[in-house]
């Protein structure tokens, strides 16, 4: 049907960028793909933009922010994109020149505007540039993949360059969210690189891995025709975990196979039109090198089945979570966990079943692929049942008309036109999702919230702003101090009764540190 990915047929660009839906493969796909170039003996180079970053269990090796060799594998090295490293890292470099030259409270003001969520995205999204820009880096690798995070935070990195390039050209005093001893010159000059890199078809390839699954396919529709506005025109869909085959007689086996077929029967339209391969699916786990070897090498199955006996473990019904809930009425209830787990199902399903116990519920998602509409699928929900997501774009507006109409008669017309540009700075978007976050978690007064969260990396970044936001609003002199003590008083409501469903034990431990309870 489709013919079989290997690297040696698309594979002609220096960057690679693998994205799409979470639980697609992304991460498997960009590491077969890394060791099949680094076996050719080409210098390879593997970055992780996602905070969630499974780079180093795929590997087996301790992975930072600097690139390190992957013993196992000549040619080839490997780094995360760590955000919270990011961040530390730029705040020293921005404040480390003055520490002996000005008073500690001067200083102290500096880290203190250093240490927002949107000093966090800048500092990430400077190493991201700063890798596509360093001719001194690139002159080391033949070539440099980045493993991203799911798709909806990646068409995010990706369309920053546009965006800050943008900002910058038409600013007049400056980007106080860059840092406020950042040289702006350089700035400007480091985006406007960056977004020639990403748009060049001779220098940057977009490979975006799906399931044949409905829901994965339109997000890689999605992200195919945003990622062609900013000039990412050469793309490639690679169908990752496709069935070759099926045993007649199992009924598991047929299903599994005839629901991908009628996936692909149904493909998007504008995925047509863009250069398409396949990855079969593979009856073992792709971590370690000799199994992401056998990727993209042809290969049989046996049909034979194995006798495994297995011991049951005693799990809770979803149903006696719902009625667990209810009895305890929990007001903040989050679903969490890698991408592609079923966060978006075990959401809705809590949200309709304490709806169907008379419960006044909001189901709403922090994940910008925003999966809910297509669980519901337009179908009426039930009477107690309200549903939302948080639209980006339409939070920025709202965020932007509430700060210039709450600052408009205390500002002089330069003022407020400082004020406006400083709005259109690409940061604007972090603190706007935000706040619309902080009123959903406000509704908890008056019925359930249910909140289907972004895979966990960048839920964990959306929770700790929880504790650290505020300070960043209340800092600046021009935005309203209402706004500063709604997120003081939405931290507390979180701390006090938010929930998560968490499978792993980091993000446990985050959170229990913040004192989040949790089942």
């Amino acid at each position: 049907m489709f013919q079989t990915f290997h690297p040696k047929f698309v594979v002609n660009t220096p960057y690679l960028f693998f994205t799409g839906k979470g639980g697609v493969g992304k991460t498997s796909t960009a590491c077969a793909t890394a060791v099949a170039l680094a076996d050719t003996g080409k210098k390879v180079l593997i970055v992780s933009t996602d905070p969630a970053s499974n780079l180093q269990d795929v590997f087996d090796i301790e992975i930072g922010n600097d690139p390190v060799e992957v013993p196992s594998v000549a040619n080839l090295s490997a780094c995360n994109i760590d955000p919270e490293e990011s961040a530390r890292q730029y705040r020293e470099k921005v404040i480390s020149p003055y520490r002996s030259a000005l008073p500690e409270s001067v200083v102290a003001t500096m880290e203190e505007q250093l240490s927002g969520a949107c000093t966090v995205e800048i500092a990430a999204f400077d190493e991201f540039s700063n890798l596509l820009t360093d001719q001194d880096l690139i002159s080391q690798y033949d070539h440099i993949l980045f493993d991203t995070a799911p798709t909806g935070h990646t068409l995010r990195l990706l369309q920053l360059p546009t965006a800050w390039s943008s900002f910058l050209e038409e600013s007049t005093h400056g980007a106080s969210c860059l840092g406020p001893l950042s040289g702006l010159g350089e700035k400007k000059q480091l985006y406007t690189s960056t977004v020639k890199a990403l748009s060049d078809p001779n220098m940057t390839t977009l490979l975006l891995v799906t399931r044949p699954e409905p829901s994965s396919m339109l997000e890689a529709e999605r992200a195919s025709s945003e990622l062609k506005e900013i000039g990412m025109e050469n793309q490639v869909v690679i169908i990752n975990g496709l069935l070759q085959n099926h045993v007649e007689e199992d009924p598991i086996s047929k299903a599994f196979y005839d629901r991908q077929r009628k996936a692909l029967l149904d493909l998007p339209q504008k995925l047509k039109q863009v250069g398409m391969f396949s990855i079969p699916f593979v009856p073992f786990s792709l971590t370690g090198v000799d199994n992401l070897r056998k990727m993209f090498k042809p290969a049989t199955y046996s049909a034979e089945r194995s006798e495994v006996e297995l011991s049951e473990a005693k799990l809770h019904s979803l149903q006696e979570l719902v009625d667990d809930f209810a009895e305890k009425d929990m007001r903040i209830i989050f679903t969490m966990g890698k991408g592609g787990v079923g966060k978006t199902t075990m959401a809705s399903a809590i949200a309709v079943g304490l709806a169907e116990k008379g419960l006044k519920v909001h189901l709403t998602t922090t994940d910008p692929a925003a999966h809910l509409d297509y669980t519901f699928q337009q179908k009426d929900a039930h009477n107690n049942l309200s549903i939302s997501s948080l639209d980006p774009k339409k939070e920025v507006q709202a965020y932007k008309e509430t700060v210039l109409s709450q600052n408009k008669d205390q500002l002089d017309e330069d003022a407020l036109a400082y004020l406006e540009e400083d709005l259109n700075s690409p940061c604007t978007e972090e603190i706007a999702v935000f706040q619309a976050f902080a009123d959903i978690v406000e509704k908890s007064k008056d019925e359930i919230v249910v909140i289907d969260t972004a895979p966990t990396g960048h839920t964990l970044l959306l929770l700790n702003s929880a504790e650290s936001y505020h300070k960043e609003i209340s800092r600046s002199t021009v935005r309203s101090l209402k706004v500063s003590r709604t997120y003081c008083r939405n931290c507390a409501i979180l701390r006090k009764q938010a929930w998560s469903l968490l499978p792993c034990q980091k993000p446990r431990l985050f959170l229990k540190r913040r004192g989040y309870a949790m089942i």
